[in-house]
């Protein structure tokens, strides 16, 4: 059964040609960490208006002092539809609704959406592992810190456990880690030692055409990603294609052509 959740997609004025695009993405690729093009471009007709805004409202308002001294320009959200990252919405869903139904004693999650496990925490006592430290405290969250290279638990030890969006980052350096080309497979080894015989895996990450989008990501196969983990045993598959279309129970090959499409995987431990 395949089940796909409505999307909302913002229209476009004039198609682009797909050489167009391709140059379009890679300098913004390229460049969006020091400049936004595309910001910078909207931002100056965008900031005639939020001046126009600024002295309608001004002579709207009768008892409010507006002084340009307290301008806070946000020029960017006035959009038709509710802009969202389909791949952490869906995901984040999808786990937390596993887990849920689970009932586990405590969950481990390794280095995922950190809104995920903070609100997951109040469901059910919630380990959180990062390699970053992490300056927050509520009473069900507990932060470890620790590398998912070599995680702080013993052998067969965890019943629930969680790593969304986060091996395809491992080995690239991106979070001050070591660089190592081998990272994804190793953090999976990593995550199945730590597992306990009947304890389910939530893995969440982009698949695709198998490539390295150096230092960001790397998009996995469907199918690599089974070999990391065949020692464990696949209870489900879902995920989101390149339409930001949301898919339950499918076969992983229906996933294998995205460019960077989204790998949900249920695993358990015999």
């Amino acid at each position: 059964m395949i089940d796909r959740m409505s999307r909302t997609v913002p229209a476009k004025s004039e198609p682009e040609k797909p050489k167009d695009r391709k140059l379009s993405v890679w300098v913004t690729r390229l460049t969006r960490e020091v400049l936004d093009f595309q910001k910078l471009a909207l931002g100056i007709p965008r900031y005639f208006e939020y001046l126009s805004d600024l002295r309608k409202y001004r002579s709207l308002s009768k008892n409010e002092c507006v002084p340009l001294s307290d301008a806070y320009p946000i020029l960017h959200d006035k959009r038709s539809s509710h802009p969202f990252d389909r791949h952490y919405f869906y995901q984040d869903w999808w786990a937390f609704d596993k887990v849920v139904r689970a009932k586990p004693k405590e969950h481990v999650d390794v280095g995922s959406n950190l809104v995920y496990a903070s609100l997951l925490s109040n469901v059910v006592p919630v380990k959180y592992v990062d390699l970053r430290a992490l300056e927050a405290s509520i009473p069900t969250l507990r932060f470890v810190q620790g590398d998912i290279l070599n995680l702080p638990f013993p052998d067969n030890s965890v019943e629930s456990l969680s790593c969304l969006h986060v091996i395809e980052h491992i080995g690239l350096g991106r979070y001050s880690d070591r660089l190592d080309p081998d990272g994804s497979r190793k953090a999976c080894k990593e995550l199945a030692r730590v597992l306990a015989p009947g304890g389910n895996l939530y893995l969440g990450l982009p698949v695709g055409h198998e490539r390295v989008c150096f230092n960001a990501h790397r998009v996995h196969s469907p199918r690599t990603v089974l070999s990391y983990l065949q020692d464990l045993k696949l209870l489900e598959f879902s995920g989101v294609n390149d339409h930001g279309e949301f898919m339950r129970n499918i076969d992983p090959e229906l996933l294998s052509d995205c460019d960077y499409g989204c790998g949900l995987y249920w695993f358990a431990k015999h």
